[in-house]
């Protein structure tokens, strides 16, 4: 009778080693998952948390429910002081210079700022009593086109947003709901000429005054 290959406990042996062999692949192939699966959930949570704070900070969510709108009947040149309804102004006539784009840190004149917004410039305006880090932001704000930037110290609020036909009053700088305010009414279709330029203008007061 020929001698088997193998005896019994060779091949106990040989089938036990397999097994553990199986055994630690399954393993890896577990700790390879779930080092993978982790890597997943952190780049997930990273991902999700830059989102929220995309999303948060949209100007897509700024509340602009406490814009106030108006109705200028008129926006004729004139050479002469006006005096607006508004402080500041929303438009209505003024004069045939507008007021260069830009932030200022002393007042400008009415009748000039009220051009700029006829070409679509949206004005914002502040009591020179706002900290210096809210006019810091104003300032930032005020570094992209078709912007004026400016203290107003008749001003009831402490800032107020201005476009053509629209206000926005706020007790502090909200980024967020001025950056919506710039976003939907700079250069707005409803702007008497949306098409003009906001330099080449003036930055000198040309108003015939009293």
């Amino acid at each position: 009778m020929p001698r088997p290959d193998r005896t019994p406990a060779a091949s106990d042996r040989a089938a036990k080693a397999a097994k553990i062999q199986k055994a630690g692949a399954a393993a890896e192939r577990r700790r390879g998952a779930l080092i993978w699966g982790s890597a997943v959930a952190v780049v997930v949570l990273i991902v999700g948390a830059v989102v929220f704070a995309v999303v948060r900070d949209s100007p897509a969510l700024g509340d602009l429910s406490a814009v106030e709108e108006f109705e200028n009947a008129g926006a004729n040149h004139v050479n002469e002081a006006i005096e607006y309804d508004q402080t500041p102004p929303v438009g209505g006539p003024h004069h045939p210079a507008w007021w260069n784009c830009g932030v200022y840190a002393e007042e400008i004149p009415n009748e000039h700022a009220v051009h700029s917004m006829e070409h679509g410039a949206v004005w914002l305006t502040y009591r020179p009593d706002l900290p210096a880090d809210q006019i810091d932001i104003l300032t930032e704000l005020g570094g992209e086109d078709y912007m004026l930037v400016s203290p107003l110290a008749d001003q009831e609020s402490a800032v107020v947003a201005t476009a053509w036909d629209h206000q926005l009053t706020l007790d502090t700088v909200d980024e967020r709901t001025l950056q919506a305010f710039i976003r939907e009414y700079k250069q707005s279709p409803d702007t008497p000429e949306p098409l003009g330029v906001c330099t080449n203008g003036t930055t000198t007061d040309l108003v015939a005054r009293q």
